[in-house]
C-alpha cells in the first residue's frame, strides 16, 4: 500500500468514526447543559464551593465566575510549580522560576498549554497530576461554558439570565470530561501508553553519531490520563517534550489515529448540541458542514503540500518525511497537524518547523482562522457562531435588510461585539510579532534566519494569542520577553474574546424573537454554509497576508 493510499483510508476511517458518534455525543451534551437534576457528588462540589447551582446569572456575573474561577487557577498553579522544590513527588526537580511558573500557568488555565520547558526535565508527578492534568479538565469545561451561555442567548427570549457558569462548569467536567477522558485512558493504556508513578530510569547507553554517549534518563509519570484530557479536551501539553511524537504518548499508528480523534470529537459533536438546543438540528448541520468543509479542505492541500517531493531522497522516502515520524508517515502526520492547529489543542506527533515552507503556513493559517473548523472544545463553536454573526450581517447588506440570524436581530451593538472579538486577536498577534522584530534582543531567539525564522516568532504568538500552544520548534522561547509576552497574549486572547461573547449572549437573549418572512435568510441552507466559508477564508486572509508573505509564503515560494 502507498503512503498516498494509506493517509486517505486512514482519513476516511476518522470521518466514520466521527460521524458515528456526532448524534449521540452532541444530543447527550445537550441533556447535559439542559438538565434540571444535580448529580449527588455535583451537590457536593456546589456546597464546597459555597455556589447555588440553581441561581440564574446575566452576563455581567456569568462574566464575572469566568474571571474569578480561572484567576484562582492562575495563582494556585503558580505556586505549585514555585514551591516544587519542597514537595513531595517532585523528582528532585527544582522550583520553577517566576516567568516560567507564570507562563506556565496562564498557558494551562487558559487553555494553551503553552511550554517553554522540557516536560520530563521539570516537572515532578504532583505538578503533573495536581496541577497540570487537573486545568487540563478545568479550561476545557470553562470553554464549553461559555460556548453553552452563547447558545442559551440565541435560544431564549425577553430574559437576562444566560445559566450559572458553576453548574455549567462542573456539569462540563463531571458528565462529559471525566468520563470521556477515563474511557479514552483505558483504551490508551491498552495500547502502550505508560501509567504509573516511577521515578526517573537509566535505559543504557546512546549513541551520538561520534562514539557511545552517556546513559539516558527517562522517568514515568500518569501519562495516559494527562493524555487522554490533552486530546480530548483539546488542550494539548505534552508529558513529555516530544509531545505527541514520544512513544510513551502515542506509541502507534492506531493510538495516533485515536488521539487525533479525540481531538475533534468534542467540538464536532457541539455543533450538535447547539442545534438542539435552539431548536433547529439543521441549524446544527449547517455548521457542522462549515467546519467539516475547512477542515477537509486543510487537510487535502496539506496532504498535498507534504506529499510533493522533488529529488530522489523525498521520492524514495514517499514525501517530506523531515520532522516526522516513521511510525505515522506524511498522510497521518498531515491529519494530525492540520486537527491540531484548526482546533486549541496544540499538541504534535510532528515538528512543524520541519514541514515545506506552504505546509507550515498551512498550521498557522488554521490558527489564524481563530480555530473554528472545529476549534477548541467550547470556543471553536462560540467563534463559528460569532463568524455566521458576521455572515448574516453581509447577507443583509447585500439584500437591504436588517440581518437576522436565528430569530434575532443582528443590530449595531452585536455587531460592534462581534467586530471587537474578530480583531482581538489579530492585533495582538501582529503587535507583539512587530514588537519582537523591531527590537535587538528578542530575535536572537531564532534558530534559523530570513522567512523561516520570522515564520518561528509568527507561529509563537498566533500559537499564544489562539490558545492553540504548539511550537514551531527552533525559538527559543525561554526567555523572560517570551514568557512574559506569550503569557499576556495568552491572557488576553483569551479572557477578551469571551468578554465580548458573553457580552452578546446578553444582548441577544434580552431581544424578543423575530417573525420568520419571506424574506428572511435560511442559515440552514448550504447557500448560508458557503457564504460562511467564505467569511472565513477572506476576512481571515484579508487580516494576515501581509505577515503570511513575509514568512511562510515567501519560503514556500523560494523553495
Amino acid at each position: 500500500m502507498g503512503p498516498v493510499l494509506a493517509g486517505v483510508l486512514q482519513l476516511l476511517a476518522l470521518v466514520g468514526a466521527l460521524a458515528l458518534v456526532h448524534v449521540p455525543a452532541g444530543t447527550y451534551m445537550a441533556r447535559v447543559y439542559s438538565s434540571k437534576r444535580h448529580l449527588r457528588v455535583e451537590k457536593w462540589i456546589y456546597r464546597g464551593i459555597g455556589a447555588d447551582p440553581d441561581a440564574g446569572m446575566t452576563w455581567t456575573a456569568y462574566l464575572r465566575g469566568v474571571l474569578a474561577f480561572s484567576a484562582v487557577g492562575v495563582l494556585f498553579l503558580y505556586l505549585l510549580m514555585r514551591l516544587q522544590g519542597i514537595l513531595p513527588g517532585s523528582l528532585g526537580f527544582a522550583s520553577v522560576g517566576p516567568a516560567q511558573s507564570f507562563d506556565t500557568a496562564v498557558s494551562f488555565v487558559t487553555n494553551t498549554n503553552w511550554q517553554s520547558y522540557y516536560g520530563e526535565q521539570t516537572m515532578g508527578h504532583v505538578v503533573q497530576t495536581a496541577g497540570l492534568a487537573v486545568q487540563n479538565f478545568l479550561s476545557a469545561a470553562v470553554g464549553m461554558a461559555v460556548a453553552v451561555a452563547l447558545v442559551r442567548g440565541f435560544a431564549r427570549s425577553r430574559t437576562g439570565e444566560l445559566g450559572n457558569f458553576w453548574a455549567d462548569t462542573v456539569r462540563g467536567v463531571t458528565r462529559v470530561l471525566l468520563p470521556g477522558a477515563f474511557v479514552a485512558a483505558l483504551v490508551l493504556v491498552a495500547c502502550g501508553v505508560i501509567q504509573n508513578f516511577s521515578g526517573i530510569h537509566e535505559v543504557g547507553q546512546f549513541f551520538n553519531g561520534h562514539g557511545v554517549g552517556g546513559p539516558q534518563q527517562w522517568n514515568g509519570g500518569a501519562v495516559a490520563s494527562q493524555e487522554a484530557i490533552k486530546e480530548l479536551g483539546t488542550n494539548g501539553g505534552g508529558y513529555f517534550n516530544a509531545n505527541s511524537a514520544h512513544p510513551f504518548e502515542n506509541p502507534t499508528p492506531f493510538t495516533n489515529l485515536f488521539e487525533i480523534f479525540l481531538i475533534l470529537v468534542v467540538p464536532f459533536s457541539l455543533t450538535r448540541t447547539f442545534g438542539v438546543m435552539v431548536g433547529s438540528v439543521r441549524q446544527g448541520y449547517a455548521i457542522l458542514a462549515t467546519m467539516v468543509t475547512i477542515w477537509l479542505g486543510f487537510v487535502a492541500l496539506m496532504m498535498w503540500t507534504e506529499f510533493t517531493h522533488h529529488g530522489p531522497a523525498l521520492q524514495a522516502a514517499g514525501g517530506a518525511m523531515e520532522g516526522k515520524e516513521v511510525r505515522f508517515g506524511v498522510g497521518s502526520s498531515s491529519i494530525f497537524a492540520v486537527s491540531t492547529t484548526l482546533t486549541s489543542t496544540g499538541a504534535v506527533d510532528s515538528f512543524h518547523s520541519s514541514f515545506t515552507g506552504l505546509g507550515g503556513g498551512i498550521t498557522m493559517l488554521g490558527m489564524m482562522l481563530g480555530e473554528i473548523a472545529p476549534g477548541g472544545v467550547g470556543s471553536g463553536l462560540y467563534g463559528m457562531l460569532i463568524m455566521a454573526v458576521i455572515a448574516v450581517f453581509i447577507a443583509g447588506l447585500m439584500v437591504g435588510r436588517t440581518p437576522e440570524y436565528l430569530g434575532k436581530k443582528i443590530g449595531a451593538r452585536e455587531m460592534k461585539l462581534a467586530a471587537c472579538y474578530l480583531l482581538v486577536t489579530p492585533a495582538l498577534v501582529l503587535v507583539c510579532t512587530a514588537v519582537s522584530m523591531a527590537l535587538p534582543t528578542p530575535p536572537h531567539s531564532m534558530l534559523n534566519p530570513g522567512a523561516h525564522g520570522f515564520s518561528e516568532v509568527l507561529y509563537a504568538f498566533t500559537s499564544a494569542a489562539n490558545n492553540n500552544g504548539s511550537a514551531f520548534a527552533g525559538l527559543n522561547a525561554n526567555t523572560d520577553w517570551y514568557n512574559t509576552t506569550t503569557g499576556l497574549a495568552m491572557l488576553l486572547g483569551r479572557f477578551l474574546p469571551m468578554v465580548f461573547v458573553l457580552a452578546l449572549a446578553g444582548s441577544l437573549a434580552g431581544q424578543r424573537p423575530v417573525a420568520v418572512t419571506a424574506g428572511t435568510l435560511r442559515t440552514e441552507k448550504p447557500l448560508f454554509t458557503g457564504l460562511l466559508v467564505g467569511a472565513v477564508l477572506i476576512i481571515t486572509g484579508l487580516t494576515y497576508f501581509p505577515a503570511l508573505a513575509l514568512g511562510p509564503l515567501a519560503e514556500g515560494l523560494a523553495s
